[in-house]
């Protein structure tokens, strides 16, 4: 099967990638760095030709709320135009649990324009929606940081490792198109700010969470519902203690 990763050069691009070709597939990377821009829509036929699907990862460089707008607006309509012109059998895109639920949040109304192209295409496709990354913890514990403190909601969320998404966005990629949504999450559920301040004291790191129950995240006040997965989610087999063990030492 040619497959064609958009943003394969990525965290979870870069694994993906490597899966798939290891189960013998010819994938192409597809990223700025190799030529394929879905901004301005440079390589993109090139890169879809003989392509029988499309895994687009690919996440917008900025968070803010026009220029996160743009990104995910432009991209899916260049990408979705293109598909349909080379004749995609199956659109697979990643985005996030509760995505629909947290449109105070100008990165998550971008998500939702995304998936809304995607319905509306006409092109066969499987969203698959993941809850935060283990990989996040560090930029999420930055972005809510005042002085030496970081406040963060008590809401619950059911995080999970890249390697495991990598995992459950290649066997989707290898499944026939559901025209629907996937739910993925990590094995365990925990409270936001309880699983910094512990990502925080592992790294000896002296900033202190506090749990603040209107602290924003990304624009978005949370509950215990808004980022957890439904009944049916995938569930990976990582959890924090192991992920955080096999993360590479600092020297």
């Amino acid at each position: 099967m040619k497959i064609v990763v958009i943003g394969g050069s990525g965290l979870i691009g870069s694994q993906l990638v490597n899966k798939l070709r290891q189960l013998g597939h010819d994938v192409n990377a597809a990223s700025p760095a190799t030529g394929v821009d879905t901004i301005t829509g440079e390589g993109l036929a090139d890169a879809l030709t003989g392509a029988d699907v499309v895994v687009d990862v690919a996440n917008s460089p900025s968070f803010e709320d026009k220029a996160v707008m743009e990104f995910f607006e432009t991209a899916g309509h260049n990408l979705l135009a293109a598909e349909k012109v080379a004749g995609i059998g199956h659109h697979i895109a990643l985005s996030v649990v509760g995505t629909d639920r947290l449109q105070e949040s100008g990165y998550f109304r971008a998500k939702q324009v995304q998936e809304n192209l995607i319905k509306a295409s006409g092109v066969p496709y499987t969203i698959v929606h993941s809850t935060q990354f283990f990989e996040f913890l560090s930029g999420i514990a930055n972005a809510a940081t005042q002085g030496e403190e970081v406040h963060l909601s008590p809401a619950h969320i059911q995080p999970i490792a890249s390697a495991d998404v990598a995992e459950e966005v290649a066997v989707v990629t290898l499944a026939a198109p559901l025209n629907g949504t996937v739910e993925i999450a990590g094995p365990d559920r925990i409270s936001l700010s309880d699983l910094v301040q512990q990502y925080l004291t592992k790294n000896n790191d002296p900033r202190k969470v506090v749990a603040d129950e209107n602290a924003r995240y990304y624009g978005a006040i949370l509950n215990d519902q808004l980022l957890v997965p439904g009944k049916d989610a995938r569930i990976g087999k990582i959890d924090f203690e192991y992920w955080y063990e096999n993360q590479p030492k600092k020297s």
